[in-house]
């Protein structure tokens, strides 16, 4: 591929801030095209499979372009194409594991940035106000009818979608933010990234959530500016790591993995797994709401068909290893929570 890839998606999401990052360590030539700018997207482009930010356009015969969307496939897609600077650690226990923390930064942290967006009045109010000025020219009467509309759904589609009532789950989900801050403030202490000294799927994808919950949502960035200003820092960093330079050894090893790396993958068993087992037995059972106790809370949302998939690609990719290896995983994973998902 000589012609760049294109990467059409917004700041303010958190999988657009993902697939840039990514793009810049790996060294991948790329434009980043603003969704919604004037003169920006080229209009021969053509539509994406999927109405999610970012689609990504792979370059494709002399002229043309191919569209994808969803970042867990584009971010694979381009390790297929360009080879170097991978993103996926070459022992597949590691990969399983940064699997794991890939899908968990997606589905489970990507709660926490909507929460905080579109949960606290302040919130709110700041999402209402920064998100179309993105746009940068946009006039001020466009911007007050974001707040009333766009702003207004996105409240609305909190309760019920995305993470169920505000009063009820928002306590959950605000301690599940907090324990990550304490959990990567302690990692990040002794490793640059989440397995060692490079980069992986994991680490982009959760720079991606906290670059929105550090960086623009005002209460949770408030709560890690004095509880984890290391992870305000890293987040910074990862931005753009088109200096860094990586061998394989960098990993960390599946014999050596820190406690620390214990701890995260037992606050993804507490909160990420249970969650993505009672979501595939209310799909299973034809259930139009999801109801469980989650860390001794009563967790409610409309079930999402998209994360039992997620499920299913974990446990494919698990099935895939060779019988050593999974046995691997199971030691690893066992009283983390987090074998109740390979099941």
């Amino acid at each position: 591929m000589n012609r760049p890839i294109l990467i059409a998606g917004g700041i303010g999401s958190p999988y657009t801030r993902k697939m840039l990052a990514i793009a810049r360590y790996r060294r991948i030539p790329h434009r980043f095209v603003r969704s919604g700018m004037p003169g920006a997207h080229p209009p021969d482009l053509p539509k994406p499979p999927l109405p999610l930010l970012p689609c990504v356009y792979l370059p494709e015969g002399d002229e043309g372009y191919r569209a994808m969307s969803d970042s867990t496939f584009q971010l694979r897609e381009l390790e297929r194409h360009h080879p170097g600077r991978s993103v996926i650690p070459s022992d597949p226990v590691v990969a399983f594991l940064d699997e794991l923390v890939e899908d968990y930064a997606d589905e489970w942290v990507t709660k926490m940035m909507f929460h905080y967006r579109w949960g606290p009045e302040e919130g709110v109010d700041n999402a209402s106000k920064i998100l179309p000025l993105w746009q940068l020219t946009v006039s001020d009467e466009a911007v007050d009818r974001f707040g009333t509309t766009f702003a207004k759904r996105q409240v609305d589609r909190l309760s019920g979608v995305v993470a169920g009532s505000l009063e009820v789950t928002g306590p959950l989900i605000e301690a599940s933010y907090e324990r990550l801050l304490a959990i990567l403030r302690e990692h990040l202490t002794a490793h640059r990234f989440v397995f060692g000294g490079r980069p992986s799927a994991g680490d982009f994808a959760l720079h991606g959530q906290l670059s929105q919950l550090v960086q623009v949502e005002p209460t949770s960035m408030a709560l890690a500016r004095r509880q984890a200003p290391r992870v305000l820092a890293w987040v910074d960093v990862v931005d753009d790591l088109s200096g860094q330079e990586v061998s394989d050894g960098d990993w960390l090893d599946r014999d050596a993995l820190p406690e620390t790396m214990g701890a995260l993958l037992a606050e993804i068993g507490r909160t990420y797994a249970p969650f993505m087992l009672a979501n595939a037995t209310a799909l299973e059972a034809g259930a139009e709401e999801l109801a469980f106790q989650l860390d001794g809370v009563r967790y409610w949302q409309r079930p999402f068909p998209y994360q039992r998939k997620c499920l299913n690609w974990l446990r494919e990719q698990y099935g895939g290893l060779s019988k050593d290896d999974r046995a691997a995983v199971v030691r690893i994973l066992e009283g983390t929570g987090c074998e109740s998902l390979l099941a």
